[in-house]
């Protein structure tokens, strides 16, 4: 496995639009998201929360210009612009919640930061190939983002360039120790959990770079370290398959998990006090903005191709 670390990279210069997409986004918006997201909503235990969410998330990208349709039996929502090519850049993040807990940073933090994303997306380049999904039933077992591979994608009439899946990106901590590494995982990384994680495998080493090189450009403040899996060793350890990128990796689609690394940093995962007062706004809002350059940065030369 190796370390990719955004400090080592020159910074670039960004364009004019971007940078301007990129101000729009707002600290005060992702923490009023979040808060709203923030009620328990398992697909069973919370099904009536759980839908209510999917419909409150399908309104929201359908105010912004996206055609919005619930996929499948366990109802992903899907966002798409008026306008496809023949590849798309996808952002996802589940909107469960484990049964009876409000998921603050698991995971309404990441679907703050796909709808920051989305929301500078339509404003300022709508035209460009992004789709958007919101998982169902991640914690139970990755079957919304499994059926929405396996089932949806087929006779979607795309190509999945790469998927940009986030998972817990609002927790953050400058205290030392606060970082911990996933028993028998051969990485080191700082103990200060208060960077940006991604992880890919051999398939995404080149959107690995892309993403690490427009964070240190447009978020250059913000530390930023990837773990790159190499040689299909992220069969060895299920801790890197967690979440919804795996049915990506196992499609062969490059594929990178966002995250602040959820109870290796997170003391409230999975817990009733994972709430909205715990998490930090300010690295949310980086995230966001690392994740929308990035995007964005991908899908204008995804349109130079077309």
């Amino acid at each position: 496995m190796l370390i990719r670390n955004a400090s080592r990279l020159r910074v670039g210069t960004g364009t004019p639009a971007i940078k301007t997409a990129l101000a729009a986004v707002s600290a005060a918006q992702l923490r009023e998201w979040v808060e709203k997201i923030s009620i328990p909503r398992h697909c069973h235990f919370n099904s009536e929360a759980n839908r209510v969410t999917a419909d409150w998330l399908a309104r929201e990208f359908a105010d912004w210009g996206y055609e919005v349709s619930f996929q499948g039996r366990f109802r992903n929502v899907v966002a798409t612009p008026p306008v496809l090519g023949k590849k798309i850049i996808l952002v996802g993040a589940h909107y469960d919640s484990v049964p009876e807990t409000p998921g603050a940073d698991d995971n309404g933090s990441a679907v703050a930061a796909m709808l920051g994303c989305a929301q500078q997306c339509a404003a300022f380049f709508p035209g460009i190939a992004v789709v958007f999904v919101a998982f169902n039933c991640e914690e139970d077992g990755l079957r919304g983002s499994t059926e929405w591979v396996q089932h949806c994608l087929p006779g979607a009439g795309y190509e999945v360039a790469c998927a940009h899946v986030l998972e817990m990106v609002g927790f953050a901590s400058s205290e030392p120790g606060s970082q911990k590494i996933p028993p028998g995982l051969p990485i080191s990384l700082p103990d200060r959990g208060d960077f940006i994680g991604l992880l890919g495998n051999r398939h995404a080493s080149r959107v690995m770079r892309e993403a690490l090189l427009a964070t240190r450009t447009h978020v250059p403040a913000r530390a930023a370290y990837g773990v790159e899996v190499m040689l299909g060793l992220e069969k060895w350890f299920p801790v890197l398959q967690r979440s919804d990128h795996a049915p990506f990796w196992k499609a062969g689609i490059p594929a990178l998990m966002w995250t602040d690394t959820s109870e290796f940093r997170n003391p409230h995962y999975h817990q009733a006090s994972d709430l909205p007062d715990t998490l930090d706004y300010e690295f949310l809002s980086d995230v966001t903005r690392a994740v929308t350059a990035t995007v964005l940065t991908q899908a204008e030369v995804l349109m130079t191709q077309a």
